[in-house]
């Protein structure tokens, strides 16, 4: 509701307890986020407390690490993956159950061909420097399909900070508990004898090698998809507790793999420690050591499920049904996953990382995976509120980007890759100058920022703007030089706007003042005609024919729908070229209301949106997309809050479950909008 319809109680609570709280409404009951103190610690509930329970004694039993597995290229409900990690952490585990193709892992199989350590982004930029492991007894084959075990879904646990599973063909049980760079596993066998653990490094030019008598394998591998510098490379450091009583190596399919034995027994469980690294065995092994050393597992686990809980305990709520509990939790756990840190300590403890940008090892803090189209409306907002030191350092790792690869990129997957439209760099860094968040260089950001908005870069490479000459020549981006003209041009035009903050905060008001002339250029893509944001040909005339349904060029995962209020920074002047208040409302309520009737368009085919789209009954509001997510609001800003409150609970209660995802997650995108 708006503020001075405010009870007066909530009011005067609000202030009192500062910027770290939120109002928000479940269900139809009010209830009140509040940020807890860090100090905050973890219940001492067991482990084995059912998930089932009506109320769960700790946060971190309400995450469902599930959500959103169920999915595929076809329909998504999340493309997710069940990632054991730490916030943000460097390592993710999971499980894998099919290795022929980025979706790696689905909750319908009910083999595993072993634990994974990935640095998946999403399933459509694949993975990158990724191993897998599985324990094992007896001969089996290493390939991948035929070393699978069978384990019961019904079984499975996992959470943020925990994984345990019984591989039904070997008789044993498997568990993980993460740290920011490693993992401990624990393996306990059913019968004693001679066992192994499969490593497996994909690639041709996969390196493994063993110590025996130290129970130590180390490995490398250089897999990846792109974005990543000369050089590149994953180091593991694999120790067991005890000696290595047979390894060797073998080559299957583009890949290597290390099988290695040693002697097992009842009651006596082995543990396997794994460090990774981007930069070197020597790093890997230091990894180890600090976050590892010889802690005994359960004193790992339980180290992981405090920062958990405590992390969580940053929003805590009050009402709701228990599904919202647990949507909502689910939901908080993903918003804390990405982006990945990418520094690691060096032998003084200083932060190093390397580069993805240019190969060396520098100085500083870095981050990777995060799709700033995904997530620049909901993610970098909410951790604004959440946790702005955080996001000042994740700040400044863009800052470095810039220092060592010459631009800022586009979407780092680790490093420069070309992915999707525009340059929302742009309001990552308006935003934190607009609300004033540290820890990050202001000027060095603001020239990053100027330098991709006035020179010619390498959109195919991942950085600049495309489109940038005609932008500034024409005022609009035309359909022959990008085929996402119009989505170009409002993305240039809205990034202008935040450069615009930017250059203000930084000292700059003349080029604040350019900027912000710029980003009135979203009128130049507006048909007073049809009221639609469209994309024009060089000289001058709107593509035609036009029909507002048609999905892709000059728009992208969308139509003229989708994309029809994309002028967040202009709001009135949309709602006056749109005919005034009353026209607009009538415009966005037909947006919800109408059938969701979709061409294919310039796709030539049905993709995964059209389907998620069709599916509900949302009319053309495609939430299960990200272009839209701030249209709902809009209605509030033409002076109809109530129309935003029905909308907003309605995709509320519709579209997410603690199971589900109405489209992509996307690095924490949908759940920040949650």
């Amino acid at each position: 509701m708006p503020k001075s319809q405010e009870p007066t109680s909530r009011r005067s609570f609000l202030k009192a307890i500062g910027s770290s709280s939120i109002a928000v409404t479940l269900g139809g009951e009010a209830f009140l986020a509040v940020a807890a103190p860090a100090e905050s610690s973890a219940s001492t509930q067991s482990e084995d407390s059912a998930r089932g329970q009506k109320t769960a004694a700790r946060l971190i039993d309400l995450v469902n690490p599930l959500q959103g597995t169920d999915s595929s290229d076809l329909f998504s409900r999340g493309n997710t993956l069940p990632l054991v990690a730490m916030p943000f952490g460097m390592a993710h585990w999971t499980l894998q159950t099919n290795s022929s193709g980025p979706w790696f892992f689905r909750s319908v199989d009910q083999r595993i061909e072993g634990v994974r350590c990935t640095h998946q982004l999403s399933p459509w930029l694949s993975d990158y420097g990724y191993a897998t492991f599985l324990p094992f007894v007896g001969e089996p084959s290493p390939e991948p399909s035929a070393r699978a075990s069978s384990y019961r879904p019904q079984d499975l646990h996992i959470a943020p900070h925990s994984l345990r599973l019984s591989s039904l063909r070997y008789r044993l049980t498997l568990e993980l508990a993460p740290t920011e760079r490693c993992a401990n596993l624990r393996v306990k066998f059913s019968d004693s004898g001679e066992a192994g653990l499969f490593v497996d490094m994909p690639g041709d030019t996969a390196e493994l090698r063993a110590d025996a008598s130290a129970g130590l394998v180390s490995a490398l591998t250089h897999e990846n998809q792109g974005g990543v510098a000369p050089g590149f490379a994953t180091y593991y450091q694999v120790k067991v507790d005890r000696p290595l009583t047979r390894f060797e190596v073998k080559r299957i399919d583009g890949r290597r793999i290390g099988i290695f034995r040693f002697s097992a027994s009842v009651g006596k469980p082995v543990i396997v420690r794994i460090g990774t690294s981007f930069i070197s065995f020597d790093q890997a092994m230091r990894n180890l050591r600090l976050e590892l050393a010889e802690k005994p597992f359960k004193s790992v686990r339980d180290a992981a499920a405090e920062v958990w809980e405590n992390r969580l305990a940053c929003v805590q709520i009050e009402g709701g049904t228990e599904s919202q509990r647990r949507t909502f939790y689910s939901a908080l756990y993903r918003a804390f996953l990405f982006p990945r840190i990418w520094h690691e300590p060096d032998e003084s403890g200083r932060h190093v990382h390397r580069s993805p940008y240019n190969g060396a090892i520098a100085p500083g803090v870095m981050y990777a995976d995060h799709g700033y189209w995904d997530v620049y409306r909901a993610w970098y907002p909410l951790l604004s509120i959440l946790d702005p030191v955080r996001l000042g350092e994740i700040l400044q790792a863009w800052v470095n980007a810039f220092n060592e690869g010459g631009w800022l990129p586009q979407f780092p997957c680790p490093g420069y890759r070309a992915c999707m439209t525009g340059s929302l760099i742009d309001s990552v860094f308006g935003g934190a100058a607009a609300k004033r968040i540290g820890g990050f260089d202001l000027q060095t950001a603001y020239r990053a920022l100027k330098k991709h908005a006035t020179e010619p870069g390498n959109p195919e490479l991942g950085y600049g703007s495309r489109g940038l000459q005609e932008y500034l020549k024409l005022g609009y981006i035309p359909n022959e030089a990008v085929e996402q003209s119009a989505v170009e041009t409002l993305d240039s035009a809205y990034g202008d706007f935040c450069i615009a903050q930017v250059a203000r905060a930084a000292g700059h008001p003349e080029d604040a003042a350019e900027f912000e002339r710029r980003s009135q250029n979203w009128r130049n893509v507006f048909d007073p005609q049809t009221k639609f944001l469209r994309g024009r040909k060089r000289d001058g005339q709107w593509l035609e024919p036009f029909d507002p349904s048609a999905w892709g060029s000059p728009y992208v995962e969308g139509s003229a729908w989708q994309q029809r209020f994309s002028v967040p920074h202009d709001v009135p002047g949309l709602i006056e070229a749109m005919g005034g208040a009353g026209a607009f409302t009538k415009a966005l309520e037909a947006m919800l209301v109408q059938s969701p009737r979709f061409e294919v368009g310039a796709y030539g085919r049905e993709i995964h949106e059209m389907s998620e789209m069709t599916a509900v009954d949302f009319g053309q509001y495609a939430h299960s997309n990200q272009p839209v997510h701030h249209v709902l609001y809009l209605f509030a800003a033409a002076g109809k809050p109530e129309r935003t409150q029905y909308w907003v609970r309605r995709v509320l209660q519709d579209l997410y479950t603690p199971d589900h995802f109405p489209g992509d997650e996307d690095t924490g995108s949908m759940s920040a909008t949650y």
